[in-house]
């Protein structure tokens, strides 16, 4: 693969620096300036939607439905909702009302982190750089872009359209290898989100650990799903199957395994056989509806998993190296320690795992690392119930696969070993932002409420000071508490705080407010 397109290490540092001044410069602080980047980023994206469908199709072998469903869709929903409600999100709140503190004006704010670094995987480019940018702008941030090295064709045109439509001293593409990754890990970042293996991501996080860097993790994992025999079984069919094939199965939220009652087994084989016979009518090789795998050695390392199974294909099987192809593959009688549960296949590959009772599914999920989602097929409330209620994940799915990420208001995130932090809506807006609180206390507080902090400490301001904090509720063995009178203080505090209110011009704004 060629590396021309890479950055030159030595101007890593320098986009680096850049940007940070940049963003020191409180360009962002302008709404309206943030606004105008956030909509720019969506015409980035309208204005060259078949120039990236081009690229997905070079460098995934991608159809452009998937491309639109997969890596548009989502982008187009966030420009929508930052544009519309990044007012109401900047905006300070007040800390909800106190007898005690209610006059010291204590707030809440989103303020930005800084500069901000992105390192996005192959498989969903355009949704795991420009979703994340739209966060970083909206939360008022710098932001570096680090496409995935193997989707070389996306990365190019990434690196030539972010400062056509972007501030060019804001944002930045950085594209390259390993060595250039090291090379932008060595710099302090104020926040870093990478998408990727788990193997990658420990690297990430160490290299965030030295500078103490905040980061978002989304790390994928072994999604299982649960199907109830008396679930409607051609549905489950079918969408499970195009959760495994949709872009070759190289997604985080793709079901991995499917646990089934030994009993059922057959039966669900059997629909997936007709599922898959429809969906590839010539055959998935020769189908303008099958993606391929991004690489040869991705390829060679599907095949490796595939020869070593000791469960029964029964659907596929066929791998091309050349031509970076894997058919929709099924293997039946896979067990708990078979090379297909090891780890995450990241391919069209589906193993179904006999169980003798849902019991022995909950069991088997788990003691395998917490994924990124689990989901389970039945018309059934309890079976659904028990299933997610006994297991953990960062998404809990029924009756269908992967959607839940193009959701708006529910966050992309994993737990434990899937990932951890949000992305996508007003989470991911959170997640790139920092609350900053703010208070003015006046002066006459400290004469009724706060002077027992100053010494000389005397007898009395212990009686203040317990005034300050609430009683604790009952006790677990119903034995009640002695009640503590302070009314006498707080009348104090209220006298004078009414004072406050209608001498002062502050106190007028706050009586406006609260009567409003």
């Amino acid at each position: 693969m060629s590396t021309s397109f890479y950055t030159p290490l030595d101007e890593i540092p320098k986009i680096h620096q850049r940007a940070r001044e940049a963003y020191r410069s409180g360009k962002l602080k302008s709404i309206a300036y943030r606004k105008q980047q956030i909509a720019a980023v969506g015409y980035l994206l309208k204005d060259n939607e078949q120039r990236f469908i081009d690229a997905y199709k070079q460098d995934l072998g991608r159809p452009a439905h998937e491309t639109i469903f997969l890596d548009f869709a989502s982008v187009y929903i966030d420009v929508k909702a930052a544009y519309d409600n990044v007012e109401k999100w900047v905006k300070p709140e007040r800390a909800e009302f106190h007898l005690n503190f209610f006059m010291m004006n204590p707030r809440r704010q989103a303020d930005p982190k800084g500069v901000l670094l992105t390192i996005a995987p192959f498989n969903v480019p355009t949704l795991m750089l420009l979703v994340p940018l739209i966060g970083a702008i909206a939360g008022g941030n710098a932001a570096v872009l680090k496409p995935s090295e193997h989707s070389p064709s996306s990365a190019v045109l990434f690196a030539e359209l972010v400062p056509q439509y972007l501030d060019t001293d804001l944002f930045h593409v950085i594209n390259g290898g390993i060595r250039e990754t090291q090379q932008i890990l060595e710099l302090r970042w104020d926040h870093i989100l990478f998408t990727g293996s788990s193997r990658v991501g420990r690297i990430v996080a160490e290299a965030a650990g030295r500078h103490l860097t905040p980061l978002t993790l989304e790390l994928g994992g072994k999604n299982p799903v649960v199907v109830d025999p008396k679930s409607d079984l051609k549905l489950a069919a079918r969408r499970i199957l195009w959760g495994r094939v949709c872009n070759a199965g190289q997604a985080c939220l793709a079901p991995e395994y499917v646990l089934v009652l030994e009993s059922f087994q057959d039966t669900f084989i059997e629909a997936l056989k007709e599922v898959h016979d429809s969906f590839y009518p010539e055959g998935p090789k020769n189908s303008d509806s099958m993606c391929r795998i991004v690489s040869e050695a991705h390829t060679a390392r599907l095949k490796r998993l595939l020869d070593e199974t000791k469960g029964t294909i029964v659907i596929g099987g066929d791998v091309d190296i050349s031509q970076r192809y894997v058919a929709p593959t099924v293997v039946k009688d896979v067990r708990r320690d078979d090379a297909l549960m090891l780890e995450e296949l990241f391919g069209p590959i589906l193993a179904i795992v006999p169980v003798k009772d849902v019991d022995e599914a909950i069991e088997l999920i788990r003691e395998m690392d917490t994924p990124l989602a689990v989901y389970a097929f039945s018309q059934d409330k309890a079976f659904l119930d028990k299933v997610f209620s006994n297991t953990e994940s960062g998404a809990a799915v029924a009756n269908d696969l992967m959607i839940n990420c193009g959701i708006p208001g529910l966050p992309m995130g994993g737990l434990g070993a899937s990932g951890y932090g949000y992305y996508t809506g007003k989470h991911m807006f959170d997640e790139f932002t920092h609350i900053r609180v703010s208070l003015n206390n006046p002066g006459w507080v400290d004469k009724v409420g706060f002077g027992f902090r100053y010494p000389p400490y005397k007898p009395e301001g212990l009686k203040q000071l317990r005034a300050l904090y609430p009683s604790l509720p009952p006790r677990p063995n119903g034995k009640k508490e002695p009640s503590r009178k302070r009314w006498g203080f707080l009348f104090a505090v209220l006298l004078v705080a009414t004072a406050s209110i209608v001498l002062t011009e502050p106190g007028l704004a706050l009586l406006m407010q609260l009567k409003g």
